[in-house]
């Protein structure tokens, strides 16, 4: 699809991907508008942060932030590290995660399914 989009010279060709917001809300939660509004208030942040490409799972008070490979040591270096902090509480979780794995496309998906029988 990018390379139809490059081909085409669309502007949104290399654009991060962007699914739904109720994606990052694990499988057989309650999505609600607030809790929506929460990660959409973090990825926010995270992207005037300069983190272009991130996703905020809800976990309750937890948000557990995945980000690119290369932007993990930037996120946990002294300063920034704080600042994401803040704004990440400041939407609203009490704990901030990031998970060293990455961006992890599918991820509830996938462990919903390694539960099953």
């Amino acid at each position: 699809m990018r390379a139809i989009a490059r081909a085409l010279r669309l502007p949104s060709a290399d654009r991060p991907a962007a699914p739904c917001l109720a994606s990052r809300i694990p499988h057989f939660q309650e999505v609600t508008a607030a809790k929506l509004a929460q990660v959409e208030t973090a990825e926010r942040a995270l992207r005037r942060l300069g983190f272009l490409d991130s996703r905020v799972r809800h976990h309750g008070e937890v948000a557990r932030i995945e980000l690119p490979a290369h932007d993990l040591p930037r996120a946990v270096a002294p300063g920034t590290r704080e600042q994401l902090h803040a704004a990440v509480v400041a939407a609203g979780f009490q704990f901030v995660a990031v998970d060293i794995l990455g961006i992890q496309s599918g991820v509830f998906t996938l462990s919903a399914l390694a539960r099953q029988p």
